[in-house]
């Protein structure tokens, strides 16, 4: 029975290779993910490590998150630690964001990975974190030095001028050296500008104070000996940590490799749907070939063959299918990750350089996932080639379905459905944070539960279309919705792959619309500014901005929004402080009780939904806890609607700023006489010395800026349809050719009463054509249900959602589920046409 299994494998060669084709893309997605993943670990790590190789103990400061500029570690923490016992040196370190201009006076690099640091050299004149290639490092305000990489794209020399952006105006510096480093953000691909100390410490800290502390120890010191030394000299602020310089390294490694998670859960997402929806494909496959080789089977069974053998024959045949196909994807999936490491390094996002990392876990995995998916999915096949009685092998017919095996797969997909819709109900009916994973799970067995059913599905739904298809095309309209309702089990499983994809693919594009309509009734619909003034990287603005731009001709308002964190009448809360006649005219604020100016009057405003949580009402008195300590009572003034804009308190910039040693500003909102035009738009930019870390967002910016992560999570689930149709004509193709394959009397019969050859093709392309759509219908229908189940979980955290159904879109998908079907149909139909006559209708 091996043997025959591997001669059945050698003879449909062709046949069985769009089911190696399924396997090979899901394991190629899954081998690629792994390997991708473990070589950027491991590159971070060599090159995190060689950055900490000589630090024994690293300490850090993750600053304060009230806005109260305490963070640092002083220069008295800093002698202390270097007269310890055992350390050989301590090094105070300073960073935080810097942008190189280049000669257009754009922004080299993204912004995300452009930093600034301290040049700290030692005795000898020297920081050995960085080597110089020309000239030296910083020692007095107006001097910077560069990285290779950035100085050679910007083509900067030693005592060339730099525009140097920070979170204020442009300035320029002098270049005094070009350097090489370890450093990860320029390994990343970044930039890197080092000042001297004090000018760094003048730029991201306060003077005398520190981001990060290193300590080498004396040769024979462990650094747990340094670590317990110095633990006891840390600032009591919560915010300050030692680590020992292998730790930090570590964390570090893990920080750079979090940054390609967003690209490692959207391939394993792909991967996952590729083998699940693969599934259904090898399915449909073996269930055909056995069909086709039923005499053969029962042949054999006539022969003295056992159930067990026959079913143990064609899983063999699966076994050897999934390892090629698990072959060929892992060989694939090595390239898939070289290819996506070079693609970084192409657009900026360098990678360390480093051997690509196979480990013996990811074979493993790839080749398990591969072959067990494969047999599984032609275990149901195999079955009911056990089945099928020796007294077949008389009979040139295919043997039907059992009627039992359609009611038993009928009744256990209803039950499927149900408690998937069930559990969806509970789950729109809780209030905990639950809700969310049981209307998944319902969505899941509902998900699993309809496709079960499709065999049912498509006989009412298919025959629907058959009058419309007879009026349109004839013979070749009617034999092609025959032909669709012939065999169920066939349809449903061609048609899985479109209704999986596109349940997931609608489901999310409803709630990513519906989020986003969201957001910009709460954002860009409560701006009457018509600019927004930020970081490229969301950093912090300088407080002098407002300022400066206002100052503009045109301008009529201003208004820095400042953000801070501390207790609001015993309650952490989340304040945005503001100038409340710059507000008036920048922001829209839909008041629920109380007026608005009140701010004017030098109380607070509250929203609405906070309020009612913790019982505030207008007028009640409130304690404020400032951050650096101070505490004063407040009023409530009155209480607004939803508005991302603000925080859950809004309060005069007068009560805050001087609390605050450094406000943290994300953004200044920008008021123009006569609205937003390109020439106010540049006068804004050049106020800041045209900045080009500084973005000037007119009101469709800002839209995008705030939506962008929903636009991001969409385009990677179009990604995802993308996946689905690939599969999807894989799956109808090998439908229709052994359709065809099996039909080739009946098709030499239509030709020889008067069909042509346009005729077949249309029949066939039809035939694909209706199947495709069929499980396009079937997917969007679920999807739409499934977002609409899952409207209610969202609307827990998002107040005011409104389901929006994007019906433009839908129809662009059931367009494209179309267009699957005339595609995947072109290689069967002109086969179909080119059949002989005669040798078809003498076919066995």
């Amino acid at each position: 029975m091996f043997r025959t299994a591997l001669r059945n494998v050698l003879a449909h060669k062709a046949r069985l290779l769009m089911t190696v084709l399924a396997v090979l893309l899901g394991v190629a997605f899954v081998s690629g993910t792994l390997i991708f993943t473990d070589t950027i670990d491991n590159a971070y790590k060599n090159q995190s490590a060689k950055s900490y190789d000589n630090v024994a103990v690293a300490i850090t400061s993750y600053g304060s998150p009230s806005g109260q500029h305490d963070e640092g570690i002083s220069q008295q923490t800093l002698n202390q630690v270097d007269k310890l016992p055992g350390v050989t040196s301590a090094t105070g370190l300073v960073s935080g964001f810097a942008g190189v201009a280049d000669a257009k006076g754009k922004l080299i690099d993204d912004g995300w990975t452009n930093s600034g640091a301290n040049f700290a050299p030692g005795s000898n004149g020297q920081d050995p974190r960085y080597a110089f290639v020309s000239g030296r490092g910083p020692a007095r305000t107006g001097e910077v030095a560069l990285d290779k990489d950035t100085a050679d794209k910007g083509g900067f020399h030693v005592g060339d001028p730099a525009r140097i952006a920070t979170n204020g105006p442009v300035k320029t510096y002098t270049v005094t050296g070009i350097f090489t480093t370890d450093d990860g953000s320029v390994s990343a691909g970044g930039s890197l500008v080092l000042f001297d100390t004090a000018s760094a410490q003048s730029l991201y800290l306060t003077p005398g104070h520190f981001s990060e502390v290193t300590a080498t120890a004396d040769k024979g010191t462990s650094p747990q000996t340094i670590l317990d030394e110095i633990t006891p000299l840390l600032p009591k602020d919560g915010h300050t940590v030692a680590q020992t310089g292998k730790q930090r390294a570590e964390q570090q490694a893990q920080g750079f490799g979090n940054s390609f998670a967003a690209t490692n859960t959207m391939m394993t997402v792909f991967a996952e749907v590729a083998l699940f929806v693969g599934g259904f494909l090898i399915a449909n496959t073996f269930t055909m070939l056995v069909a086709q080789r039923t005499k053969e089977l029962a042949l054999l069974r006539a022969l003295g063959a056992s159930r067990r053998q026959v079913r143990r024959s064609v899983l063999t045949e699966a076994l050897f299918v999934g390892a090629a196909g698990s072959a060929v994807g892992f060989a694939a999936g090595v390239g898939v990750a070289v290819a996506l490491r070079s693609t970084m390094n192409s657009l900026g996002l360098k990678v360390p350089s480093g051997p690509v990392v196979v480990a013996p876990s990811t074979t493993l995995t790839a080749f398990a996932l591969g072959v067990l998916i494969t047999v599984f999915a032609a275990w149901l096949p195999a079955r009911r080639a056990a089945k099928i009685p020796p007294v077949a092998a008389m009979s040139s017919a295919e043997l039907p379905a059992p009627t039992k095996s359609l009611v038993l797969r009928n009744t256990f997909g209803g039950l499927l459905a149900v408690a998937g819709a069930a559990l969806i109900y509970t789950g729109r009916a809780l209030t905990v944070k639950d809700a969310e994973d049981v209307i998944g799970g319902g969505a899941f067995l509902l998900l699993v539960g309809v496709i079960v059913l499709t065999p049912l599905l498509s006989q009412p739904i298919i025959a629907l279309v058959r009058r419309p298809l007879t009026r349109l095309f004839g013979v070749s309209g009617a034999l092609a919705a025959g032909n669709a309702r012939r065999n169920p089990r066939r349809t449903a499983a061609t048609a899985s792959a479109l209704a999986i994809g596109l349940t997931l693919i609608t489901g999310f594009t409803v709630l990513g619309v519906s989020v986003g309509r969201n957001i910009d009734r709460t954002t860009v619909d409560n701006l009457s500014a018509d600019y927004m003034v930020q970081m490229v990287n969301n950093d912090s603005l300088d407080d002098s901005l407002a300022t400066t731009i206002s100052k503009v001709p045109g301008v009529t308002a201003a208004t820095a929004l400042r953000q801070s964190h501390f207790d609001v009448g015993g309650k952490s809360s989340s304040v945005t402080a503001a100038d409340p006649n710059g507000l008036s005219k920048t922001v829209k604020i839909t008041m629920v009780h109380g007026s608005r100016n009140a701010l004017g009057d030098g109380k607070v405003l509250v929203a609405d939904e906070v309020a009612n949580k913790r019982g505030w009402k207008v007028g009640d008195p409130l304690q404020a806890s400032y951050p650096d300590g101070f505490k004063v009572q407040v009023t409530v003034g009155g209480t607004f609607a939803d508005n991302r804009m603000l925080g859950s308190v809004v309060m005069p910039e007068r009560m805050v700023t001087p609390h605050l040693n450094k406000p943290e500003i994300p953004m200044v909102l920008v008021t123009v006489s006569g609205g937003a035009n390109d020439k106010t738009a540049q006068a804004i930019t050049d106020s800041f010395g045209d900045n080009p870390a500084i973005s000037v967002l007119d009101r469709k910016g800002i839209r995008d800026a705030f939506g962008g992560q929903v636009n991001t999570a969409l385009n990677l689930m179009y990604g995802l349809l993308g996946m689905s149709l690939i599969i999807a004509v894989l799956g109808v193709i090998n439908t229709l050719v052994m359709a065809v394959f099996e039909r080739r009397r009946e098709i030499g019969m239509l030709r020889a009463v008067g069909l042509d050859r346009t005729g077949v093709k249309r029949m066939i392309r039809l035939e694909s054509v209706v199947i495709s759509l069929f499980g396009a219908v079937t997917g969007v229908a679920l999807g739409l249900f499934i977002a609409w189940a899952a409207g209610d979980a969202v609307a827990r955290d998002i107040p005011g959602y409104v389901m929006v159904i994007p019906w433009l879109r839908i129809v662009v998908f059931l367009a494209l589920a179309a267009l699957v079907g005339v595609l995947a149909a072109s290689w069967p139909a002109r086969s179909a046409a080119k059949l002989d006559v005669l040798g078809s209708i003498n076919a066995e």
